[in-house]
């Protein structure tokens, strides 16, 4: 009897182990790309025979020994719905199929960031009927090592009913696409909110990089439960390092009372994100407490808490009561405090945040912290007490590279696709001048991986946002992340969308994606579509001094230098052998831009934009295409010594 069941348990699990199965990416609702060979992949047993039918196209192959098996459809032009069927012991067919253009949307959080988000987001979902647009999400998903296949996904219409969770940018881009060229638009999202570019490159791109193979030989190639084990430690320890003391909820119910001495706590900047400080990038919770001294007058007084905002869960108490609670990380918290709960003297402010992913602490506006007396207020800007009591360790993106490489993008090689849309970098922002080869490595990396030749690989520059205050003064971390991107472009096929005019200082996700979507659509057009357009903003070209003078001249500029309302010219700063840079008066002639100052009689270098909040600035061509920011100068950087490091 046993042999008897052990006969047809084997004869089941040969059954099982013979079908035929694709990839995620292959399943209804696809889009293939257009006018290029298509590989299409899958798994099956060793050596069983494959055919794949598509469109008139029938094509056969037998699995290798490891059950792999790949034909090369011939090019197809835009059409569909379509069926393509896979047949070998068993039969597999996907549905509603169409040719188009594909491209791959990847980077982290604003191009994460979804349609729901942005602005006119009630009309722009209402307004969405587009069954020529299909999106695919990649599920989220770390490996040490390269994956075949995703974790999930799946492909969606972009209709009222699915476009809310669809990449914006993406979407905006695909959209504006459609308009213009009328054939179907895939868009397919891997993206990763808060990561850095090292993680999206696969191992062999650094093993045979000379900037990078020393790092990479230092890195084991483990399991993610390897490696959750060194990340507990890493973070644990550190976390010991920062405070003085472990991390535990040991006596936290004291910790919201006035009378709780927290003299040996350390401090942290208010309001500014953990991720930015050093409590780093965790997830858990923190007690923040700030002691505050009023008048008698003042206690008196009807008053209101502003805490700015909180990301991503707030228990918020004055002097031991507690005043309000929240769980919407971009919502501002303002709550009433009670009559009485005020006194004259020492009060205590003690907030518990729960931070369940990506960014957390008290953030925002310095404006929007403070208590409202009605007649007057009191800022709660600055340094404030912090005890970390808990960490939910998980193994982050960034804690080891490739490991989105291996299971967001390694899965989707070979898929014939017409280009890459990337938004990313602000986790690069400390390593800014080493972004100069990290980024460039890992575009050529994709483009060895896909086997696609030098495909388009159009990114967007980052945005306006205040995180660290940098200026020409005291260096701009952000400034430096935008010139490695823009020297990014002398890879060849390369765009960059620039949206110095479209970011919020305030706000790391600015809402305004559709212009970013457009810029990112004008350059696909002009560039591969045939629709010939300015597409791109003036770009510094070279520097004349002349006497107190430096001239500027420019590429891009298409009908010519302007401002958008004819303004004065802001955002130029010039300076001396001194390397001090003051405001500078800046003059459009002759498509050229005159800069001096009265406080630099001998200038050799130029600065346009050169902080994390460049909003001001306003150098534009007549086409509303505004001016990458730019230095001409070649002093070293404040992040010049800044390198890649993976903790051991």
């Amino acid at each position: 009897m046993k042999k008897v069941i052990l006969f047809i348990l084997l004869i089941l699990s040969q059954v099982c182990n013979a079908n035929v199965r694709m990839p995620l990416i292959f399943s209804d609702g696809m889009v293939l790309q257009r006018d290029k060979q298509i590989p299409i992949w899958g798994f099956a047993d060793a050596n069983e025979s494959v055919e794949v039918h598509f469109n008139k196209q029938i094509k056969k192959t037998t699995a290798d020994k490891n059950g792999k098996w790949t034909v090369n459809l011939n090019a197809e032009k835009a059409g569909g719905p379509f069926e393509l069927i896979i047949i070998g012991k068993n039969k597999i067919t996907i549905k509603n199929v169409l040719v188009g253009e594909v491209w791959i949307c990847s980077g982290q959080s604003n191009m994460e960031f979804q349609v729901f988000k942005t602005m006119n987001a009630e009309k722009e979902i209402a307004d969405a009927n587009y069954p020529m647009i299909r999106h695919f999400g990649v599920a989220q998903d770390l490996s040490g090592t390269p994956k075949d296949d995703l974790k999930q996904g799946k492909w969606e219409v972009a209709n009222k009913e699915n476009v809310g969770n669809f990449t914006a940018v993406g979407y905006y881009f695909a959209r504006k696409l459609y308009a213009e060229l009328k054939i179907p638009i895939g868009i397919i999202n891997t993206s990763w909110g808060g990561t850095n570019v090292e993680t999206w490159t696969s191992r062999e791109a650094f093993e045979n990089s000379a900037d990078f193979k020393a790092m990479i030989a230092d890195v084991p190639t483990v399991d993610i439960n390897a490696i959750f084990e060194t990340y507990k430690k890493s973070v644990l320890d550190n976390l010991k390092k920062v405070q003085g003391f472990d991390v535990s909820m040991e006596n936290e119910e004291q910790f919201k009372n006035p009378t709780f001495q927290d003299k040996n706590w350390p401090e942290i900047k208010v309001p500014s994100l953990w991720e930015n400080q050093q409590i780093g990038n965790i997830d858990g919770i923190v007690w923040m407490r700030k002691t505050i001294v009023l008048t008698a007058e003042q206690a008196k007084k009807e008053a209101t808490l502003h805490l700015a905002k909180v990301d991503d869960e707030d228990q918020t108490f004055v002097n031991g009561v507690q005043i309000g609670t929240n769980n919407l990380w971009d919502v501002k918290r303002i709550y009433k405090i009670p009559a009485n709960v005020l006194k004259e003297g020492t009060n205590v402010i003690a907030v518990r945040i729960t931070d369940y992913s990506g960014g957390g602490g008290i953030y925002g506006d310095p404006q929007d912290l403070k208590i409202d007396f009605k007649d007057s207020n009191l800022s709660l800007e600055g340094l404030w007490k912090f005890n970390v009591i808990k960490v939910r360790i998980e193994v982050s993106p960034n804690s080891y590279p490739s490991l989105l490489y291996n299971a967001m993008v390694n899965p989707l090689v070979p898929y014939a696709m017409q280009g890459v849309l990337w938004y990313q970098g602000e986790a690069n922002v400390w390593r800014a001048a080493e972004y100069k080869k990290s980024f460039p490595l890992m575009i050529t990396d994709w483009r060895t991986k896909f086997k696609q030749g030098n495909f388009p690989f159009y990114f967007v520059q980052l945005s306006t946002f205040d995180e660290f205050g940098g200026n020409s003064q005291k260096g701009s971390r952000w400034a430096e992340l935008r010139e490695a991107q823009s020297e990014t472009l002398k890879l060849p096929n390369t765009g960059m969308a620039v949206t110095t005019d479209i970011g919020n200082a305030k706000d790391i996700h600015p809402t305004n994606k559709q212009d970013i979507g457009l810029r990112l659509a004008a350059t696909a057009l002009n560039n591969i579509y045939g629709k010939k357009q300015v597409h791109i903003g003036p770009t510094y070209k070279s520097q004349e001094i002349k006497g107190n003078q430096i001239i500027l001249t420019f590429d891009n500029i298409g009908s010519g230098l302007s401002t958008l309302n004819n303004d004065e010219l802001k955002g130029f700063e010039i300076a001396g052998k001194d390397k001090i840079f003051h405001s500078a008066k800046a003059i459009i002639k002759d498509n050229k831009i005159i800069v001096s100052s009265d406080k630099v009689q001998n200038p050799v270098a130029v600065h346009y934009g050169w902080a994390d909040d460049d909003t001001a600035i306003n150098l534009y061509n007549k086409e509303k295409f505004p001016a990458s920011p730019f230095r001409t100068d070649n002093w070293e950087m404040i992040t010049a010594n800044e390198i890649y490091k993976v903790s051991k």
